[in-house]
């Protein structure tokens, strides 16, 4: 809202009102903002959760440290949400269909965890909402980004985006035929082949061009399998204090850095990468997405003072889903989301290996000690801030090495 009230007043001279034109002035005001209300909200949120007494329920799961988190407030996750919405209401083009997305993603989800948690916490029901509404849920909200990003007019990518530095120029001033070779398409980014590029039309290839409608819905199938997939990873790994959020604050950073590269035509021509319009101004959500979480942290790092709860895991896991879907990263999220998909596979494989044991054996024998992964280190003896801290930093490395693969082809 802020973005167009000083939209207007620099039609008016007033100087200084001019810097909101910069998606780095607003993006900087956001994370700023962000912080401040998940600190300041969070400790009022937390009084109130106390008061109360809307506190964890904690099944016996024999590890150590458990029972001292009885009773801790959860359904924190409304404070992420809050940190992420309110900035970007204040800073971002509130008329980028990108920037929208990311609102519907946020309450979408938020709602679904919220309604787990009220259930859980005020109904008395450690089970919660149950799984076939939230897959319902999430396959919705997969349905509708899919639809969105095939059909809407103002989603595109740069049909041809490597140009020198002269035509560039003027395509941006001038407004020439570059900046018309934006196109509608189902192309996205793959890691580690020439170009970058992988179309899913591609994945038909055998039908014939008769067949091509069918992209549709395949593209639509690999948002569902996405959003249901990182967004229950998440869920997943907030088993530990500040587990989710350091992690989801590492990949939102490196989103962060997709986008802005993303929707800089120079940068994304010097780098090789594809060029989206409107996409930059996804930089400004990143940016209080990072701002809630790290915010969240104050209040969650051990010993956590709130639990987000699935309020805040489904939705920030939903977010990064739909951040990397929008930027053509998707299939860069088993590197950059390698802890939540460890997370995820341990269960897999950990359930499956039990099954199979026992149909065989008539015993199940497991391959952790207990799974999700980072349960397995703590039944080991390892301190919980060590195995928090250690995960953050195989992020940080995946952050990096994600990065790096827009130069290894």
């Amino acid at each position: 809202m802020l973005y167009y009230l000083f939209q207007y007043l620099d039609t008016l001279g007033v100087p200084g009102a001019g810097a909101f034109q910069f998606i780095s002035f607003r993006s900087g005001l956001a994370i700023i903002t962000s912080l401040i209300i998940s600190m300041i909200y969070g400790k009022k949120l937390i009084k109130f959760l106390q008061k109360k007494q809307i506190g964890e329920v904690v099944r016996d799961l024999g590890l150590a440290g458990q029972y001292e988190k009885r009773g801790t407030p959860t359904m924190g996750g409304l404070i992420i949400i809050a940190a992420i919405l309110i900035p970007t209401l204040l800073f971002a083009k509130l008329d980028n269909i990108y920037v929208i997305l990311l609102i519907l993603t946020t309450l979408w989800l938020g709602t679904i965890g919220f309604v787990d948690d009220y259930i859980k916490v005020f109904k008395k029901n450690k089970a919660g909402l149950k799984g076939k509404f939230k897959i319902i849920g999430q396959v919705g909200l997969g349905i509708v980004v899919g639809l969105i990003v095939l059909f809407h007019p103002d989603i595109k990518v740069r049909e041809n985006p490597h140009y020198d530095q002269q035509e560039i120029h003027d395509g941006i001033s001038s407004n020439n035929n570059i900046l018309d070779s934006d196109i509608k398409s189902t192309i996205t980014t793959i890691p580690f082949i020439k170009n970058h590029e992988f179309d899913y039309s591609k994945v038909l290839w055998f039908l014939g061009d008769n067949y091509k409608w069918l992209t549709s819905i395949v593209f639509i199938l690999v948002v569902i399998v996405i959003i249901t997939a990182v967004s229950n990873g998440a869920n997943m790994t907030d088993g530990l204090d500040g587990l989710a959020t350091g992690n989801s604050a590492v990949i939102g950073s490196t989103l962060g850095v997709f986008a802005y590269i993303s929707g800089n035509i120079i940068f994304a021509d010097y780098l090789n990468v594809m060029y989206i319009p409107h996409i930059g101004e996804l930089v400004v959500f990143t940016s209080t997405f990072i701002g809630a979480t790290i915010g969240f942290m104050w209040y969650n790092s051990f010993p956590a003072q709130v639990f987000m709860g699935d309020t805040g895991s489904l939705t920030i896991g939903g977010i990064i889903a739909v951040l990397a879907i929008l930027m053509r990263k998707e299939l860069l999220l088993p590197i950059l989301c390698g802890v939540f998909f460890m997370e995820n596979v341990s269960v897999v494989l950990q359930v499956a290996y039990f099954k199979y044991t026992k149909k065989k054996y008539g015993e199940g024998r497991r391959i952790f000690l207990m799974a999700p992964l980072h349960h397995h280190y703590q039944k080991k003896g390892m301190p919980e801030p060590k195995i928090v801290m250690r995960f953050i930093i195989i992020a940080i490395i995946l952050a990096v090495l994600s990065v790096i693969t827009l130069k290894i082809r």
